[in-house]
Parts: structure tokens; C-alpha cells; sequence
């Protein structure tokens, strides 16, 4: 095993963390205060690091548990999305606009509504662009869970979204 080094290791991996966060609180300050609540808490646990397997699997953990924790305790989960989180692609007119952002907002809607399991792994897998083998370590399952989890969850999105789009044609 390697020496893990907090500056060279852990702190780049802050970007992640953010995003992760983010997709689960939908609250930049919530994001920011749990990333820094992680890395606290990594740091205070720096005499485990020589036993981990992958320091960035035991971050993302911590994040995602510190994010599920926090939205438990919100008493309302009726929380505005930021259309100013997301790069829109560069549309030519109004009506281009306008087709993105009702699609990027109802797959967000039917993100949302996926079990917690299969937000988290479609987060780590579609976004942060991580392997099977690295999903199933950050969130303690089988590699075959994790591949039935996003087949499940991309089949139950483009389920809904057909059923939405072609509502009334």
C-alpha cells in the first residue's frame, strides 16, 4: 500500500464529492457544508487510511451517507432545482431553448423518483463516470447488483419518458 497523502489524494477529489452532494441534497449550500463536513471527517479518521482499499471509494461513501443523513432530517422535500447547476447545450433559437430545458427538468423529475439505491448508482455511473467494480465498492454491493440496479433504472427512465412524451399523440 502507499503513503495516502490528504493534499495530493483527498482534496482533489472535492469536485466529486460537490457533485455527489449535490445530486442528492439539490442545495448548493447544503453541498458545500457536507463536503466540508466529509473531509473533516476523513481527516479525523487519517489513522485508518493504510487499512482502505481506495480512499476515494471510503470519501464518496462518507459523502453519500452525510447527504442521505441530511436530507432525512429536512422536514420538507420540496426543493427548487437551479437550472444555473447545469451547462445547457447552445440552442439557436427560443423554442430549441425550450425543448432542453423541459427535458433536462423531466429527467430530473423521473431521477428523483427512482429508489435511493438507483439515483446513487446512476449518479456515480453516468455522471462521475465510475466502473461497476468502483460502485460496487462505494456502496457496498455486488457487481451484478450494480448492473441490474442501472439497467433497472435507465429501463424505468426511458420507460417514463416514452409514456410522457408520447402522452396524447
Amino acid at each position: 500500500m502507499r503513503e495516502i497523502s490528504f493534499q495530493n489524494d483527498i482534496l482533489p477529489l472535492k469536485d466529486k464529492l460537490y457533485r455527489l452532494a449535490l445530486r442528492i441534497t439539490f442545495d448548493t449550500a447544503e453541498a458545500e457544508d457536507i463536503v466540508q463536513d466529509t473531509l473533516i471527517k476523513v481527516w479525523n479518521k487519517r489513522n485508518e487510511w493504510p487499512q482502505l482499499n481506495s480512499i476515494e471509494a471510503y470519501c464518496i461513501t462518507i459523502c453519500r451517507n452525510l447527504s442521505l443523513d441530511r436530507c432525512e432530517k429536512k422536514v420538507s422535500q420540496h426543493i427548487v432545482w437551479n437550472e444555473n447547476l447545469h451547462n445547457h447545450p447552445d440552442t439557436s433559437n427560443p423554442h430549441d431553448s425550450l425543448t432542453v430545458n423541459e427535458g433536462i427538468r423531466l429527467l430530473q423529475k423521473l431521477l428523483k423518483e427512482l429508489p435511493q439505491p438507483q439515483q446513487d448508482i446512476v449518479q456515480l455511473r453516468e455522471i462521475e463516470g465510475k466502473t461497476y467494480k468502483e460502485i460496487a465498492t462505494i456502496l457496498a454491493l455486488s457487481e451484478e447488483q450494480v448492473k441490474v440496479y442501472l439497467f433497472r433504472a435507465r429501463q424505468r427512465i426511458r420507460q417514463k419518458y416514452t409514456e410522457i412524451q408520447e402522452y396524447g399523440l
